[in-house]
């Protein structure tokens, strides 16, 4: 284990279970918007990946960045990010998040595709 990764676990034991839980989310989040390995171009469309009944605001994420892989998630990234603070910190309920993710998403697509749905 190197140095960062042991003061990463320390600063995790010091936590008490609600922010270690928060941590990880935000842990999960970062790791999410990671790029792909996959240079290859991939579709122009949506994917058609429906939302599940129950969804935690990270898996919405990588759920969206699969949807639309044609997607720069760079360009998303600052009010990816705002949405996800409003969650975690702010303890705004998850569906709204995820609501307001899919259509920042959908909005991304459809100025990338020149207005078209």
């Amino acid at each position: 284990m190197n140095p960062q990764e042991r003061r990463l676990l320390q600063l995790y034991r010091a936590l008490p279970a609600s922010q270690r839980a928060s941590l990880i989310d935000y842990a999960e989040y970062l790791a999410s918007r990671a790029p792909a390995e996959d240079a290859e171009q991939g579709p122009k469309a949506p994917l058609p990946i429906p939302r599940p009944a129950e969804e935690t605001v990270i898996a919405a994420i990588r759920r969206l960045r699969r949807t639309y892989p044609m997607l720069d998630t760079k360009d998303l990234l600052h009010e990816t990010a705002g949405l996800m603070t409003q969650h975690v910190v702010h303890k705004r309920p998850a569906p709204e998040v995820i609501d307001e993710l899919e259509a920042l998403f959908r909005r991304a697509y459809e100025r990338s595709n020149g207005g078209e749905p």
